[in-house]
C-alpha cells in the first residue's frame, strides 16, 4: 500500500467519560468487532472471572476503575484504528489530559440516566481547546433514562456545541424497543439477549408507515416516535461534516454498550465522519502527517507493565512519516541519535514487536530512563521539536518515608520512576536527602496507587503523612536568597529534582503575603522546565 494511503487509513481517538458511564465496556465491544479480542471481560469481575482487557494493573481489576491510559490497535473495514482508553476518575485527570494530546478525535460516553457529570465537563473543556472532532455515545438505554431532548439540551448549553442525533431512542429501560436511524429511515430493534452474537439487521421503515411501525414498536411508542422525529427534523441542527471535524457539532448516538446494542452502527458512522491524522504544531512551524520525514512525541511513560521483566515503556504518538525499526533517529532533549529499542504496538499490556508504523500510530519503546513526557524524537537530518505538554499543579501533598531503611535504593528508584511517568510530582526540602520525600498529586487516590505500586512493584512499604498544603508556586528569580524571604510559618520552601525552587502554601492568603512582603519575588503556578 502507498505511503499516503497507509496514513490516511489511520484513525486515532481517545474515549472519555465519568466513572461508570460505560467507557471501558464500549472500548471492549469495539475491540470485539475488530477481532482484536474474542471475549469481553467484565469490568468489575461480577459476571465472570475476567476483567476488562484495557485494565491491566491489578489495582484496576480490584477496584473496577481505569487508573492508567491504555493503548489498543485493531483493523476494521480497511481502517487501522488506535484507541486510547483513559481513566474516568477525576484523580487521574492529568493522565487523561496527556492522552488527549495524542488523539485526533474524542468519543465522549454519557450515562443516559445521569447526563453530564463533573469529570465529563472537565475533560470536554480540555478537548474543546484543541478543536478536534467530538462524538457522543449516550449509553445504558436499556435502563431507565432521562428524556433524550433534555440530554441534548444539556450538551448544547454546557459545552456550547451543536448536537446532531444520528439515531433516536425508542423508549428506555423495560420499554426500550430500539433506535430509529434518521438518515437511513430504518429501525433497529432491541433484544437484551442478543449481546452482539451476530450482526443486527436494520428494518427499513419510513416514519409515515403507521401499520409497520405499530407492528414493530406498538401504537403508543409509534405516536411518540413520530412526534419526536418531526420535532428533530424541523428544529435541530443540520448535519455538517466540516463543523463535526472542527469540533463545533457533535454527532450523537444512543445505545447500550453492555448489551452490544448500537455499537456497530456507531463504529461505522464514526469511521466515516472522523478525521485522518491531524497536523501538529512544533516550535518551528506545522508538521503534516504525510511529510516523509519521521517525527513523534512522548505522551506517556509506564514502568513495570511486564511483571516478569520490570521494564519501562515510553509511548510515542507518531506525527509524521514512517517509523522503521533499527533506523537511527534523533532525541531532541537528549541531544543525540539513538535507535528506538524493541518498538511495539499494544493491546493494553499485551505487546507485539513491529518493524514499521505510520503517522497516527502509537508505539511503545523500551526506555532505559532517558525519555520524559513531551520529548521529541525525529529524523536526524530534519530536526523538529514539538511544544511541551503542560503539567497540572498538584493540589494534595504528603510526606512519604520508607519503613525499612535497608530498602532505600528500591524506594528511591520506585518514587523517581513513578514520578517520571507523570503520575506524581516529587519534592524535597533543601539540603535533605531522599529518605523523606514530599509527593504532590492532582487527586488523593493517586497516593493510594503510589503506595500500592511501591509495595507490589518495588517491594517497599512506606508510611504516609498528609501535609496541609494546597498550592504550589515556582520561584522565577534565579538570584534571590530564598532563605532570607519573609514567609508565613506554614509556608515551605522545597525543590524539585531538576533543582528548581518552589514554595508550597496552605492558603491563597499566604501566597499574597509572600508577594506583598517580598517585592522582588516572582511566582508562577506552572512550570516551563
Amino acid at each position: 500500500m502507498a505511503f499516503k494511503d497507509e496514513i490516511n487509513r489511520r484513525r486515532t481517538f481517545a474515549i472519555i467519560s465519568h466513572p461508570d458511564a460505560g467507557k471501558t465496556t464500549l472500548t471492549e465491544k469495539l475491540l470485539l468487532y475488530g477481532g482484536a479480542i474474542q471475549t469481553a471481560g467484565s469490568v468489575k469481575g461480577k459476571a465472570t472471572a475476567k476483567h476488562a482487557v484495557s485494565d491491566w494493573m491489578d489495582l484496576e481489576k480490584q477496584r473496577g476503575i481505569s487508573i492508567t491510559s491504555s493503548v489498543m490497535q485493531f483493523e476494521y473495514e480497511g481502517c487501522c484504528i488506535n484507541i486510547l482508553d483513559t481513566p474516568g476518575h477525576q484523580d487521574f485527570s492529568e493522565d487523561t489530559y496527556r492522552t488527549l494530546m495524542a488523539a485526533d478525535s474524542v468519543v465522549m460516553v454519557i450515562d443516559a440516566a445521569k447526563g453530564i457529570e463533573p469529570q465529563t465537563r472537565k475533560l470536554f473543556k480540555v478537548t474543546a481547546m484543541r478543536h478536534i472532532p467530538i462524538f457522543t455515545f449516550i449509553n445504558k438505554l436499556d435502563r431507565e433514562a432521562r428524556d433524550p431532548f433534555e440530554l441534548l439540551d444539556e450538551l448544547e448549553k454546557e459545552f456550547g456545541i451543536g448536537t446532531y442525533p444520528v439515531n433516536w431512542p425508542i423508549g428506555c429501560g423495560v420499554g426500550f424497543k430500539g433506535v430509529f436511524d434518521r438518515d437511513k429511515r430504518q429501525i433497529m430493534t432491541f433484544n437484551e439477549f442478543h449481546r452482539g452474537q451476530e450482526k443486527l439487521t436494520a428494518i427499513e421503515c419510513d416514519i409515515t408507515d403507521t401499520e409497520k411501525l405499530d407492528e414493530l414498536i406498538g401504537e403508543y411508542q409509534r405516536a411518540e416516535l413520530v412526534d419526536q422525529i418531526e420535532l428533530l427534523d424541523g428544529a435541530s441542527f443540520e448535519f455538517d461534516l466540516q463543523k463535526v471535524q472542527k469540533g463545533e457539532l457533535t454527532p450523537v448516538f444512543f445505545g447500550s454498550a453492555l448489551t452490544n446494542f448500537g455499537v456497530e452502527p456507531f463504529l461505522e458512522n464514526f469511521l466515516k465522519m472522523t478525521t485522518t491524522p491531524l497536523a501538529r504544531e512544533t516550535r518551528e512551524g506545522t508538521v503534516n502527517p504525510t511529510d516523509e520525514t519521521f517525527s513523534a512525541f512522548a505522551f506517556k511513560i509506564q514502568a513495570n507493565m511486564n511483571k516478569a521483566h520490570r521494564d519501562r515503556i515510553t509511548f510515542f504518538r507518531i506525527c509524521s512519516g514512517k517509523f522503521e525499526r533499527d533506523k537511527e533517529y534523533f532525541h531532541i532533549q537528549g541531544g543525540r541519535s539513538l535507535r528506538l529499542s524493541q518498538p511495539q504496538q499494544m493491546m493494553a499490556q499485551d505487546r507485539q514487536v513491529i518493524d514499521e508504523a505510520y503517522a497516527g500510530d502509537i508505539i511503545g519503546v523500551f526506555d532505559p530512563g532517558i525519555f520524559s513526557i513531551g520529548d521529541t524524537v525525529c529524523d536526524i537530518k530534519h530536526k523538529v521539536e514539538f511544544k511541551g505538554i503542560p503539567t497540572f499543579a498538584p493540589e494534595h501533598f504528603a510526606m512519604i518515608e520508607q519503613i525499612d531503611s535497608l530498602k532505600r535504593k528500591q524506594f528511591v528508584k520506585g518514587v523517581e520512576q513513578i514520578a517520571q511517568e507523570g503520575a506524581i510530582q516529587i519534592f524535597h526540602e533543601p539540603n535533605s536527602g531522599m529518605e523523606r520525600v514530599i509527593v504532590g498529586v492532582v487527586g488523593e487516590l493517586q497516593f493510594e496507587v503510589l503506595e500500592y505500586r511501591l509495595k507490589n512493584e518495588y517491594k517497599v512499604d512506606v508510611v504516609r503523612n498528609n501535609l496541609p498544603f494546597q498550592y504550589i508556586r515556582w520561584i522565577r528569580n534565579r538570584d534571590i536568597d530564598i532563605s532570607s524571604l519573609n514567609l508565613t510559618s506554614d509556608t515551605k520552601w522545597v525543590q524539585d529534582f531538576k533543582g528548581n525552587n518552589l514554595l508550597i502554601f496552605t492558603s491563597e492568603w499566604n501566597i499574597n503575603w509572600a508577594l506583598e512582603k517580598n517585592k522582588d519575588l516572582i511566582l508562577e503556578d506552572f512550570s516551563n522546565d
